[in-house]
């Protein structure tokens, strides 16, 4: 009889022993009876036979994970603080039943259309040269043009890359681009495939015919064999970040394959991050293709849609041309505010105002998914004089479209774009003019080409600017860069911020470099990349409970070395889906630092969130 230690896919436990009388490889994906319920599991290690009885594995399968697999999930399962099981629930197995059929194949030599300046070349020749490297290149300045060669010379060895991207970022005219170019050797992976889609992208991936792989932070985890080149575009997104257990960055995760895999790393961005900027040797690729130039008009002014921003769209449309209305906000406005007595109303099972959707005639909190109608007087004081705050995507579209009745006016977020072909059809409609205005959140900056647009309106930079995020001046200056940059490829654009802060902005504009020399300066001594940060969030329906858990650890931590309790208590949001929600926030300089103390002061409601990103 042999026995196994299994991990249980998906689960917190931690692995259990099984028999079996086959012989059964390591890595290989079983099913085990686990309390009546049968479940699936990962055989890691055979072992001597315990002092207690065991249960048989039920059935092996043709899957596996392979040895960098488990070395991967050890890694983020430590590092990331949670079980190995969640760790391999991330992760798709290799299949034995595939034999990489085209591994053998000749490869035919791709006929490139691809001509790279001479600026791109030297940086080519620079991300070559550094295993792990950051190409800092305008919006525009031909960074894709710079990976397609690289997956070129990729495919050319005989190797395989993959291209991560921000879900947000798969554009229909990215995956055109890459399936014009190298046909059937792309492979697109993102959360909109279909059943079908998905077994047909894998089939490809197992037989060996798919030579790049793009995707969200999932792509990371495929099975892909033979592995030459991981690129992260648009690195400094917030997207990488997981918000569910395991709490992974992907760039960082990639960072960390490149060493396990041995392959050449490739983070790129118009705005990096602080942290690669600083971490990483980069290429500074100025300038776009786009001779076109941007003029920077000012507002000082509340988030509105003002007599001047009117004027300008009634101006553009006036010479046919085109326009986007870029609100860090969706729903219609953020909260709804009593004008006599101030409450703002609020979920019943969260603690934060919820937003209204006038398309559903609803209230709806963006936490939980509560919705409910809207009320017409406050719950509070009875008074009917309920007012909004803050401008969103749908009441922007409802007062641009009064006011210019025969313009073509879309809404462009996640509201109105629930689909991939939504997204598609939408973008066919700008670009052949059948819309006029584009109004919509963080997804009007992700790697679209509009071509016709000569009026880019800011709104919100002030709100992001003001968050209460470390990283806020970073975030509210990166999504007006990016927004900008959407403007002005074909002709002359205005770009019109909505800002009491044109100092800042206009400081770094175009100096994005001065800006990161700058904050390094703020950060030093107290925050990434020279700090590590961690997180540790308490949450029960039992509010007694949550905050008792979170002051025993704060007791054992205090004891740790080499750590500091920066602070702790109610969350910002202090209650969501009715669990009270109580912090600790904690710092080091390294972030082993905090792992070991972590794993010795750990409780039973603790989530750990390493290197966090969300502060609400």
């Amino acid at each position: 009889m042999n026995f196994y230690n299994i991990s249980l896919i998906g689960s917190p436990l931690e692995p259990f022993t099984y028999n079996s009388s086959e012989e059964i490889n390591i890595g290989t994906k079983v099913s085990v009876n686990v309390r009546n319920r049968t479940v699936y599991g990962v055989l890691l290690s055979k072992i001597d036979e315990p002092e207690f009885k065991t249960l048989e594995i039920l059935e092996h399968s043709d899957s596996i994970y392979s040895k960098k697999q488990i070395e991967l999930a050890k890694f983020i399962s430590t590092y990331y603080v949670c079980s190995l099981g969640e760790a391999l629930g991330i992760m798709t197995p290799f299949s034995t039943s595939h034999n990489n059929s085209n591994i053998n194949n000749i490869i035919e030599p791709l006929d490139s259309k691809i001509e790279l300046s001479k600026k791109q070349e030297d940086a080519l020749v620079y991300l070559k040269d550094h295993k792990t490297s950051l190409l800092f290149g305008d919006t525009g300045s031909g960074k894709t043009e710079i990976y397609m060669k690289y997956f070129e010379e990729m495919i050319a060895s005989e190797k395989c890359s993959i291209f991560l991207m921000p879900e947000i970022s798969l554009t229909p005219q990215m995956s055109q681009r890459l399936e014009e170019h190298f046909g059937e050797s792309v492979v697109m992976w993102h959360s909109k495939l279909t059943p079908l889609q998905k077994r047909k992208a894998l089939e490809k991936i197992y037989d060996g015919s798919a030579k790049i792989v793009a995707g969200p932070r999932s792509t990371l985890f495929l099975p892909i064999n033979d592995l030459g080149l991981i690129v992260v575009d648009e690195e400094h997104d917030d997207s990488y970040k997981s918000s569910s257990r395991p709490r992974y960055n992907a760039r960082d995760i990639a960072i960390y394959m490149g060493k396990l895999y041995d392959v050449p790393v490739v983070l790129g961005s118009a705005t990096p991050s602080l942290n690669s900027f600083t971490k990483f040797p980069y290429f500074r690729l100025k300038g776009g293709f786009f001779s076109a130039n941007r003029e920077f008009i000012y507002e000082k002014s509340a988030e509105a849609l003002s007599p001047l921003i009117l004027q300008n769209l009634k101006s553009t449309l006036e010479a046919k041309d085109q326009a986007i209305v870029f609100l860090p906000t969706r729903a219609n406005f953020k909260y709804l505010i009593c004008q006599d007595c101030g409450h703002t109303t609020q979920c019943v099972f969260c603690s934060i105002g919820m937003s209204i959707h006038q398309k559903s005639r609803a209230l709806k909190c963006h936490y939980c998914n509560y919705t409910q109608a809207i009320p017409q007087v406050c719950s509070e004081c009875r008074s009917p004089s309920l007012v909004s705050s803050r401008l969103g995507t749908a009441e922007a579209v409802k007062v641009i479209s009064e006011e210019f009745a025969d313009a073509n006016i879309e809404q462009f977020d996640r509201d109105a774009i629930t689909t991939a072909s939504k997204l598609k059809k939408a973008l066919e409609r700008f670009n052949s003019h059948e819309t006029d205005i584009l109004i919509g959140t963080q997804m009007l900056s992700k790697g679209h080409d509009y071509h016709g647009v000569t009026l880019a309106v800011v709104l919100g930079m002030d709100n992001m600017l003001n968050m209460s995020d470390y990283r806020a001046r970073e975030k509210a200056l990166s999504s007006l860069i990016q927004v900008s940059g959407r403007s002005g490829r074909a002709k002359n654009a205005k770009v019109l911020v909505q800002s009491f802060n044109e100092e800042f902005f206009s400081a770094y504009m175009n100096n994005y470099e001065d800006f990161l020399e700058e904050e390094k300066i703020y950060r030093q001594d107290l925050y990434p990349p020279y700090k590590k940060l961690c997180r540790v969030l308490f949450s029960h329906k039992n509010g007694a409970k949550a905050q008792e858990q979170m002051r025993k650890m704060q007791e054992l931590l205090s004891r740790e070395p080499n750590i500091e309790v920066v602070g702790s208590g109610k969350c910002a949001v202090e209650r969501i889906a009715n669990k009270y929600r109580f912090e600790i926030l904690l710092r080091s300089d390294k972030s082993t630092d905090l792992i070991k103390a972590i794993s010795r002061c750990k409780v039973d409601l603790a989530e750990v969130d390493m290197d966090p990103i969300e502060f609400a």
